[in-house]
């Protein structure tokens, strides 16, 4: 059976409190540190121009059905056409973006800023968390939970007896890492907030594609089947401006 702990106070001023102000503090520090390192780099006339025709053609699919066939026709051959359609990409012009990362010195030094921006202050807290809070039992979450979430909310105790509701300071440490971004909206802005989540995403991507954004939006324009929504409306308005100006 699991057993009920009582919490000293001393362990939510020394070690939760800390450690969670801490944790917004360096994500805090982190981003003006990167704000720093990062270079202002000239948007690429080819890939705004690109970007537009993705952006111009989604809005057609989107809005298919509000203009009559013939327009909708015209404007799907003015983007899809395969001899000189805004969206096709001939076979031997498509881009490869890891060949093009590798390929300008100044994407790849932003991408390895980032890494380690995000590395060095993540290995350092660990080593500090692990050194002075190991082994505490930080907090309590006021409901019940399934056994799924003691490795989980219990890393670094070895203890089976526990309850699952306990937190141990390395899960808060970790719950912390990636469950700040609200906060973090608050702070820095909706637009500037962005958590380890999203930038591991990013680490292990290597940068936008065009081509495949072209050849997927194309097939998209390609199978819309058009329902005109307002069929016959400009006679409908006729009929109403004439009754209302006899």
């Amino acid at each position: 059976m699991a057993e009920d702990l009582v919490l000293d106070t001393a362990i939510r001023d020394w070690v939760l409190i800390p450690l969670s102000v801490v944790m917004v503090l360096i994500g805090i520090l982190r981003y003006f540190v990167s704000k720093l390192m990062r270079s202002f780099q000239v948007p690429d006339p080819k890939i705004v121009k690109e970007g537009q025709v993705i952006v111009r053609a989604r809005n057609l699919r989107g809005a298919a059905n509000f203009i009559p066939p013939k327009s909708f026709r015209s404007r799907r051959v003015y983007f899809s056409n395969e001899e000189n359609g805004l969206l096709f990409v001939p076979k031997g012009q498509a881009q490869n973006a890891q060949a093009q990362m590798f390929s300008d010195p100044n994407m790849a030094m932003d991408m390895m800023k980032k890494n380690l921006s995000m590395i060095i202050p993540q290995t350092l807290t660990f080593a500090w968390v692990n050194f002075f809070f190991s082994g505490f039992v930080a907090a309590k979450i006021p409901f019940p939970l399934t056994q799924r979430f003691r490795s989980m909310l219990q890393n670094g105790i070895d203890l089976s007896t526990v309850d699952v509701s306990y937190v141990s300071s390395r899960s808060w440490y970790f719950l912390n890492l990636f469950g700040l971004r609200g906060l973090f909206s608050l702070i820095l802005g909706e637009e500037n907030a962005m958590d380890d989540t999203q930038q591991m995403m990013q680490m292990g991507g290597f940068g936008f594609d065009p081509s495949k954004s072209l050849t997927a939006e194309k097939d998209g324009l390609d199978i819309v089947q058009h329902e005109w929504a307002l069929p016959k409306f400009e006679h409908r308005a006729e009929a109403v401006l004439k009754k209302l100006v006899s």
